[in-house]
């Protein structure tokens, strides 16, 4: 980190460490001998550290103005305005503590031997955040880290103490001034590990908080043979998970040996079950689970890196002839996954009840959609809601005459296809089970679909991998004998346009995308009772721009 960052920065940090350090110690030496001149050290100063402050931020404001700045340097310097700011923070803090003491007639009543305790470790904390920075030294960073964990017990006793003396009828008013400027303190911890974070993440190279940090340093102790890790960022998913891949720091190139995925302990543990269910089910499609761990309501896994592209990568990057195989390739691995995991257990999907419970999350980025009955020139118009209700009702009496065991979150980038193996993998996998194989075609046909990609022959290339798997699949249907899927699959795309719409900002292709939506649910709506196998769905309309 030290090395990408402008001298006039490490500079004007070294001048910011040494000011809230003193101000640390004095407020420290306040606590064992108080005096007004020690009073006003701390007080009088709270200026320098904010314009110290300021100028790291403007240094780094101006050196990532220049545009020249690689992606790396781009995180050191927010860290190192993330490090200033919370130095400054401890500043406030020492302000606000001797605020908090003004009302007391004699420090010596609340303890200033175990405020003086913390205060030495904050002391220590601000020292080491500057060694830590300039020498990159992850380890010194989770020293300062570890801070924060200390004074919340020092804390926790200092605040019992302080209750118990309460309790007794002690000197209300001074006790609870004291449990104020405890509080603050243990703040000041919770800044030092701010701090230590920014560190560990511009030394990593991705943002990365302290409980993460320790997980990962768990999970990669099962990957054997390697000393030393460089960790670059994958993805980040909507729900919060954080997906990194891990190489080995001292080979070249971007191989990864494994990819390290945390967030939420349910999801992640769904997810581990969703690949431990296809390595039963159907070998060879998932990738291998290396490790998983958990700690409290969060967890990890670190999962096999699989060689290839995404689909999503595949469509809009590759040649003609890399599309087609991988569409080949994507047809005959789901053919035979459906028909090896057939069963004859009739499943429903539920695609409005799935838009129904949705609808509230697409109602709040778009509110405009959100309209009950109209007229136009005497004509009724209903509203989303109301369509969506009715076909609710008539879906409940048509499910697939069969199940399969589905992917559950299709997407294009959940595919991998690797070009030189010619195979196909499946990722993220927490919503796998046996379900109506229409719902993996509609969520990778709309996938496609919502691509924010207005290149007209790339644009095109999408439409036409919809087109190619829902050819595949009706071709299955007919050899399976599921008269009503064109029927399914209406309320299937209907729910995965509408849904969609709450991760498209761009009003003009999400009111398209609603306008589909709708438009399906009409048309399924529109045929009678028992006719459904009938009905054919006007892709070639839909998918088009």
């Amino acid at each position: 980190m030290g090395n990408s960052l402008p001298p006039e920065a490490t500079g004007n940090l070294r001048f910011l460490v040494v000011e809230v350090e003193s101000q640390v110690s004095n407020l420290g030496a306040y606590f064992k001998t108080p005096s007004a001149s020690l009073a006003r050290r701390v007080a009088d100063r709270g200026g320098y550290a904010d314009n110290l402050q300021l100028r790291i931020q403007n240094s780094c404001a101006s050196e990532l103005a220049r545009g020249t700045v690689t992606e790396s340097g781009q995180l050191a310097l927010h860290s190192l305005a993330v490090i200033a700011a919370q130095l400054e923070r401890i500043s406030a803090c020492c302000r606000d503590v001797l605020e908090q003491l003004a009302e007391l007639e004699c420090v010596e009543n609340v303890y200033p031997m175990a405020f003086a305790s913390m205060l030495g470790k904050v002391r220590r904390g601000v020292r080491d955040v500057e060694s830590a920075v300039l020498g990159r030294d992850t380890q010194l960073a989770l020293a300062v880290g570890r801070i924060d964990q200390k004074l919340e017990r020092a804390y926790a006793r200092l605040r019992n103490d302080l209750t118990v003396r309460l309790k007794k009828g002690g000197a209300t008013d001074e006790l609870v001034q004291a449990m104020f400027a405890a509080y603050t303190v243990k703040q000041m911890g919770t800044a030092l590990l701010r701090a230590s974070e920014s560190v560990i993440s511009a030394n990593l190279g991705q943002a990365i908080n302290f409980e993460r940090f320790r997980t990962l340093q768990a999970v990669t102790d099962d990957l054997p043979g390697v000393e030393s890790l460089r960790v670059a960022k994958v993805a980040e998913t909507r729900s919060g998970s954080a997906i990194a891949g891990l190489a080995d720091s001292r080979a070249d190139g971007d191989d990864y040996l494994a990819i390290y995925k945390d967030g939420q302990r349910a999801k992640l543990k769904e997810e581990k079950q969703g690949v431990k269910s296809w390595h039963a089910i159907f070998p060879g499609l998932a990738p291998r689970i290396l490790s998983y761990k958990k700690r409290g309501e969060s967890a990890s896994l670190l999962i096999e890196h699989l060689p290839g592209l995404t689909f999503d990568k595949l469509l809009l990057n590759e040649s003609d002839t890399a599309v087609n195989d991988g569409l080949r390739q994507l047809g005959k691995t789901l053919r035979t996954v459906w028909s090896e995991t057939r069963t004859e257990r009739g499943v429903n999907a539920a695609f409005m009840r799935q838009l129904e419970r949705r609808l509230p999350d697409v109602y709040k980025i778009h509110p405009e959609f959100d309209l009950g009955t109209s007229r136009i020139c005497g004509l009724e118009v209903p509203g989303f809601r109301d369509l969506v209700q009715r076909a609710g009702r008539r879906e409940r009496k048509l499910g697939a005459p069969f199940s399969v065991y589905i992917h559950g979150d299709f997407n294009v980038d959940n595919i991998i296809f690797d070009p030189l193996e010619r195979r196909i993998n499946f990722i993220d996998l927490h919503r796998s089970r046996y379900m109506d194989y229409v719902q993996d075609v509609s969520v990778f046909m709309v996938s496609n679909y919502r691509l924010q990609i207005l290149d007209t022959p790339l644009r095109q290339r999408l439409m036409g991998a919809s087109l190619d798997l829902y050819r595949m699949a009706a071709r299955f249907a007919g050899k399976q004998g599921d008269s009503t899927f064109e029927w399914r699959l209406a309320l299937g795309l209907a729910r995965s346009f509408a849904t969609s719409t709450r991760f498209i900002l761009d009003k003009s292709m999400a009111r398209r995308m609603l306008l589909r939506s709708r438009y399906l649910l009409e048309l399924a709506l529109g045929v009678d009772r028992g006719a459904e196998a009938e009905f054919r769905i006007p892709l070639k309309e839909i998918f088009v721009d």
